[in-house]
Order: C-alpha cells, then structure tokens, then sequence
C-alpha cells in the first residue's frame, strides 16, 4: 500500500513541477526538474510489484521474469540523473545561461546512450552510471546550500539523491556478488529506502511552491485588516480584472493595492514640508504612518516620502511592517475607550 501511496504523491510533485512551467517561462532548468520527478515518479510506479508483474508480462509470450520491469526503473532513475545534471551544471561557474542549451544536449545525450547500454548490455552498468551521476548531483548541492527558500529546496533534494547514491552502489555491489534477483510479485531489495528517497526528491522539487504558497497565506491573514481598511476607502484601487485566485497572485495584489490606496491617501504624491523627513527606522516609522491610516485627521500627518517603502525594504516587507503596526495602534487607541466604559 505504501508503494502505491509513494508512487501517488511523487506524481502529484510531478504535475506540480509541470504546472510551474505552464505558468512560468519553460527554461532549461525548469523543464529538466519536470523530466527528473517525472523520472522517479515512473520508477516509483513500475516499481510497484503488481505494475512490474504486468509490465513484464506485455508480451504475449511474457519475458524473462524481471527483466522489462527492472530495466526501466534502471532507466527511469539514469534519466533522473541526467536531468537533474543539467540543472546542476548551471550552478558550476564554467556554464553560462547562454550555453546551458547546448550542455543540456550533451548531457542528454550521454544519459540516452547510458540508458541504451543498460537495456543492451548490464543492468549493473545502469546502477554505476546512477551512483556516479547522483554523487555528481549531491556535490553540487552541498556547493549551493543556503538558508534560503530554494537553499532549503536543495537540502532536501540532495538528501534524496544521497540515498539514491547509496542504494546505486548497493545495487551494484549486490549484483558482484551475484545476489539473487528479486522473486516476481515481490517489492525490490530495500524498497522502503527507495520510498524515502522518493519522498525526498519529490518534496524537493515542490518545496519552493508549497513554502512560496504558504508565506503568501500568511501574508494575506496579516495585513488583512489594513488592507480592509484602505481598500474600503478607496475601493477604486482594485481594478476589475485583479480576480487571481492562486495565494501569491492574490497576496501581490492585496499589496499593491494597499500601496495605492496610502498614496491616494497622502495627496496622490504631494510633499508637504512640515511631514519632515522620516526617520531611518522601519518600525518607528511603520508606526507613524500606520497611525496615521488609522486616523488621518489626527495631530499626525505624512507625505508621500513617508509612505514609499524605506531603502531595503521590499512593498510586501514595508505593507507587512505597516500591518504590525497597524493593530498595534488600534489596539492602543481601543483600550482607553474600553477602560472608560468599564469605570
């Protein structure tokens, strides 16, 4: 059941890598991910024993017991490799985005030639070219490891592909020293480990999506509501078309949308001398200017200098600043109201 629930999801990370390019230019990066989690969703399948009875039995006369079915997961992890290689060239420094087409041919033509040999030849063989491959990819990785959105994504990736290094060579060596193959109907030699290594490629090359999603997520319930607030005095700033419905698309608009309404607020771009020069800190001035939103005909007034996001600061790092401070003061200017009434 595992196998089939492993298999599952790794498609499901498939189809999501394939989503990203439909809306995404399709570079030769991306399309590589798509063609690796491709390939380990395809191995993960034929892998499943029930799949690898059928499959070796396409013939009518059916084929050596194994055979079919263990060369193309053989082959499903070589492209792996090679896909993945390709995406790992263009971390190296010798490989420029102008040439990265022309590796990426090379390199898939050296995996079809892996694949052809391996079908033709040894099995053995194919396990070898995935080891080496996989060591390759890992190397890469660890070159490239950050505590970052994608830093993350590639920790997870190249610990997927470690183990696809060790199981590689375990395979490899199981087969010098002539183990005995894996009887028809039963799940192959260290299959759970196959199943994690699986997991982790898949979660890899999603992890991006699912941590980009769940930011804006977050993002959205913050500045919720600031951008009620700013949108419900001027509902002009939300155009008609602006109807996205994926979180970051919708989190993008809610941001600009909440810019356009403080600049509408502030005269549409007028300075005014006595707002004086705001000062250097984010939340100092956050504070000022969330006030002020809060309540425009207070004793506090700002220009359009106060509510351009400060140097560094991003629109959605500056609008999620604001929100802060926002509930802050509405919290503030609530509790002597509450007391009153109270006493």
């Amino acid at each position: 059941m595992t196998l089939w629930l492993t298999a599952l999801l790794v498609w499901v990370a498939a189809g999501a890598r394939v989503g990203r390019v439909l809306v995404k230019p399709a570079t030769t990066a991306r399309v590589a991910i798509v063609v690796a989690v491709a390939a380990v969703a395809l191995a993960s399948t034929v892998a499943i024993p029930d799949i690898a009875v059928a499959v070796d039995n396409l013939l009518p006369g059916g084929l050596h017991s194994g055979w079919l079915s263990t060369g193309i997961v053989d082959s499903a992890w070589i492209l792996f490799t090679t896909a993945t290689s390709v995406v790992a060239s263009a971390a190296w420094p010798v490989v420029s985005r102008r040439n990265l087409r022309q590796v990426a041919m090379i390199v898939y033509g050296i995996g079809a030639l892996a694949i052809a040999l391996t079908l033709a030849w040894s099995f053995t063989f194919g396990w070898i070219v995935v080891a080496l491959g996989a060591v390759f990819i890992v190397t890469t990785g660890l070159r490239n490891l950050d505590w970052t959105t994608l830093g993350r994504g590639i920790a997870i990736y190249t610990a997927g592909t470690a183990l696809v290094a060790v199981l590689a060579f375990a395979n490899a060596g199981r087969a010098f020293q002539g183990a005995e193959p894996t009887p028809p109907g039963q799940p192959t030699w260290g299959w759970q480990a196959w199943e994690i290594a699986s997991l982790l490629i898949s979660l890899g090359a999603v992890s991006i999506v699912i941590e980009l999603w769940w930011r804006a997520r977050i993002l959205l319930r913050r500045i919720r509501p600031l951008h009620k607030l700013m949108v419900g005095r001027f509902p002009e700033v939300v155009a008609p078309e602006q109807n996205a419905t994926s979180a970051q698309l919708k989190a993008s608009d809610h941001v600009a949308q909440v810019m356009d309404a403080l600049y509408l607020l502030s005269g549409s771009g007028i300075v005014i001398p006595a707002a004086g020069e705001p000062p250097n800190s984010v939340p100092e001035r956050a504070a000022v200017v969330a006030e002020w939103a809060r309540n425009p005909l207070g004793d506090l007034f700002v220009d359009a200098r106060w509510i351009a996001p400060p140097p560094g600061v991003s629109p959605r790092g500056w609008v999620l600043a604001l929100a802060k401070r926002y509930e802050v003061a509405v919290a503030t200017a609530g509790a002597p109201q509450n007391a009153a009434a109270s006493s």
